[in-house]
């Protein structure tokens, strides 16, 4: 007898793990379907989110213009010529590289420099690439037009030269410091030629 319900244990036992095992299949293929509905039904209609991006339109053509603009690593470059070719001549400099809207890129501080040359700097070099001129030739343009002086942000003295592309500016290399406009105009001029190496 205790043979006979070992074996009626052992059976109740299997039916159990064996309607469990069938019941738990029942119930994940249940599961993976209601899923897999829901899933097809989020697919055909469209998100709230994707029909309003899609509802905003971009411009229109001819709405969009580019425009270059000097690297990070190219303005740095063109800075450091511009600190090594003062300090070839025993000048301790500032040298500012702007962007094309004049946001500053890169501004060195050669060793021993004045404090005013980091300002001055980055004003002659703003003011050279919103003109797309050196800024010792806009200075004699003060004789016919002083108030350009008045204009913010600029410096109209020797030291700015600006960074062009096709014609158009891109950057402006502005260097102050040294005791002449001339000689940071010139150390200007060496930062822009080192990016046409």
């Amino acid at each position: 007898m205790r043979h006979t319900s070992t074996r009626h244990t052992s059976r109740t036992s299997r039916s159990r793990l064996l309607t469990g095992g069938a019941l738990l299949a029942v119930l994940t293929a249940g599961g993976l379907g209601t899923v897999a509905a829901n899933a097809a039904n989020a697919a055909d209609s469209p998100a709230p989110a994707a029909a309003s991006a899609s509802a905003v339109s971009g411009p229109a053509k001819g709405e969009l213009t580019r425009t270059t603009h000097l690297t990070l690593a190219a303005a740095t470059e063109a800075a450091q010529a511009a600190v090594d070719a003062a300090e070839k001549e025993n000048q301790r400099v500032s040298v500012a590289v702007v962007d094309r809207n004049g946001n500053t890129l890169v501004t060195l501080r050669g060793d021993g420099a004045g404090p005013q040359s980091y300002e001055s700097a980055e004003r002659k070099a703003f003011t050279a690439v919103s003109w797309n001129a050196p800024t010792s030739e806009l200075a004699k343009r003060l004789e016919q037009a002083p108030n350009l002086k008045d204009i913010p942000g600029t410096l109209f003295l020797g030291g700015g030269a600006p960074v062009t592309a096709q014609g158009a500016p891109v950057a402006g290399i502005g260097v102050a410091g040294a005791p002449s406009g001339d000689l940071d105009e010139k150390f200007a001029r060496a930062g822009v030629a080192a990016l046409g190496r």
